[in-house]
């Protein structure tokens, strides 16, 4: 099965590459079943129209009396998953999680800049980077994008969608910063959703992931996967990993998925530990074609790839780190929505 997925995100890259709109996937039948199906799904799945907590801010008063560092920029992208959707404390939010976490490991303070917003679609990233870039205080030192779950349910061709997500990562990296890629989670798992809409949509959201991988290796990011943490985590416990709308994270959620995420942030900074850059075959890690490990790693959450050398990338399954409590996660100055300066 992963040599078929590595071979599909091979396509949907190399047209993302050339301007392809996508790859079909679907006949008529099969399409008008899907879309019959998600109609149905979208009765059942819950849905609200709350704002995601403001969470901007800087993260880490223990370090306030470091004045000779300045706080390290921590830049938010993506869809109502990077917003925060679907939690009502601005302390639970996957944003607030990892600056937190990330000042942790530092020792420094760190500023939290959140653009994401919710609903979105890759196309919408090019304003974001425009808004993160070109707002108030220093470029970001990292960003974290997750995005990719509208591209699926709104069927945006995944060529384009992989397309957009590169151009995001490459002019975030020509403005120096580092970048971290939460690749689309695994909508297969969502409660409510039938077959064959389920197993549908778990096809297309791993394709997608895979394929966003090798997109974000090329243009000189890194990515994690959270398909697999929206999987059988979720699936097994949906009252604990789901929002009271059934289909974005609840507070435990975002922790899984932040925990997963913050090693990637802080080795891309130098923070991890020199011995963690390199392959741990106990832990099934190791150099692959950048193909091979995209596949591997949309199967697997958690699971980091970085770019090599050519077309060779190293698979990581990086040791969680603990999020700081609720209470250190919360910021000690709170700043101007990054959303709402763009207004």
């Amino acid at each position: 099965m992963s040599k078929a997925r590595a071979r599909a995100a091979r396509r949907i890259a190399a047209a993302a590459a050339y301007g392809g709109g996508g790859v079909g996937l679907l006949g008529g039948a099969a399409l008008g079943l899907l879309i019959t199906e998600v109609a149905l799904a979208r009765r059942v799945v819950g849905g609200n129209h709350d704002t995601p907590p403001h969470a901007d801010g800087r993260y880490g008063s223990a370090f306030t009396h470091q004045l000779d560092r300045q706080p390290l920029v921590l830049g938010m992208l993506g869809d109502s998953t990077a917003a925060g959707k679907g939690v009502h404390r601005p302390s639970q939010t996957p944003g607030a999680l990892l600056a937190s976490g990330l000042a942790a490991v530092a020792e420094r303070p760190v500023e939290l800049r959140n653009v994401a917003l919710s609903g979105a679609q890759s196309d919408d990233l090019e304003r974001q980077v425009t808004l993160l870039l070109s707002g108030p205080g220093r470029v970001p030192d990292v960003c974290v994008i997750m995005i990719g779950a509208n591209d699926v349910t709104h069927r945006m061709p995944a060529a384009r969608s992989v397309r957009l997500l590169g151009e995001a990562v490459r002019r975030l990296r020509e403005a120096g910063c580092q970048v971290v890629v939460g690749t689309c989670p695994d909508l297969g798992t969502i409660e409510p959703v039938y077959q064959p809409l389920r197993w549908l949509a778990r096809l297309l959201s791993r394709q997608l992931a895979a394929a966003q991988t090798i997109g974000v290796l090329e243009a000189g990011g890194r990515t994690v996967s959270l398909g697999d943490l929206l999987g059988p985590e979720f699936e097994a416990n949906p009252r604990e990993l789901f929002g009271p709308d059934n289909y974005h994270p609840s507070a435990e959620g975002y922790a899984t998925a932040a925990m997963a995420i913050l090693p990637t942030l802080c080795a891309t900074l130098g923070l991890w530990p020199e011995e963690e850059e390199r392959p741990d075959l106990t832990r099934r890690e190791g150099i692959l074609p950048v193909a091979r490990a995209a596949a591997e790693a949309a199967a697997e959450g958690g699971t980091e790839v970085t770019p090599a050398r050519g077309r060779w990338a190293l698979l990581k399954h990086r040791k969680r780190r603990r999020l700081p409590s609720h209470a250190e996660a919360t910021p000690q100055q709170v700043l101007p929505s990054a959303a709402a300066e763009g207004e």
